[in-house]
Order: structure tokens, then sequence, then C-alpha cells
């Protein structure tokens, strides 16, 4: 029902910059929080950056003051604006989504988290 789709990935060289989209399908009457997560093989998924409903953000140290996350007006899409892009932030880049679980948002098999495919992000040195 619910549908993420990661697209804006690529292949950069250092000091470069990206932006990575989530277009989200299926409309659920529950407020949500938005986040970025990434992965590379053999490691465990990584928390990147992450807006809540009423638009206040929070980012991993590893990319505060490069990276920023940002949604449209309709809250439709989620985007993050990666600048001076670093080898290390080589990784397959999810988005996730939330919803918040109150008196009138109770979802079906009590599943309230939404992930995305993944979109590749390769920085070359």
């Amino acid at each position: 029902q619910v549908q993420l789709v990661e697209s804006g990935g690529g292949s950069v060289q250092a000091g470069g910059s990206l932006r990575l989209s989530c277009a989200a399908s299926g409309y659920i009457a529950c407020r949500y929080d938005m986040s970025w997560y990434r992965q590379t093989p053999g490691q465990e998924r990584e928390f990147v950056s992450s807006i809540d409903w009423y638009g206040s953000t929070t980012y991993a140290d590893s990319v505060k003051g490069r990276f920023t996350i940002s949604q449209d007006n309709a809250k439709s899409t989620l985007y993050l604006q990666m600048n001076s892009l670093e080898p290390e932030d080589t990784a397959m880049y999810y988005c996730k989504r939330r919803f918040a679980r109150s008196s009138v948002c109770v979802l079906p098999q009590g599943r309230y988290d939404y992930w995305g495919q993944g979109t590749q992000v390769t920085v070359s040195s």
C-alpha cells in the first residue's frame, strides 16, 4: 500500500554534490517522520538524517554541515542534498517513512515503518 522510491544516486568525485529524492505513493491519514539511512556491504544500516512532521531535522555527526534534508509542501517527496561528498559517503541510501501511532492512526499488522529499495551513491577520491 505504501511505496517509497529513491532516485538521484550516482557516481561523483570527492567534493561533488548529489541530490537524492524519495517519492512516496499510497496515502495514509497518519502523521509521519521521514528519514534517510545508508548501508555498505558488511555493515549495519546507518542513520543519516530525519525530518519530522513539523519540519524539525536531525543529522548524524558524520554529515552535519554537508547534507540537508527537506521535503516538498505536500510531503510527497523527500530530498537529501549532499554537498562536499567524501569517499566515506559511498553507500546504498534508503528512504524510510515512520508513521505515528495515535487514537486515529492504527495501522494493520502493527506495521509503522516502510522502506524504499535504495539508490547507490559512489564517491571517488
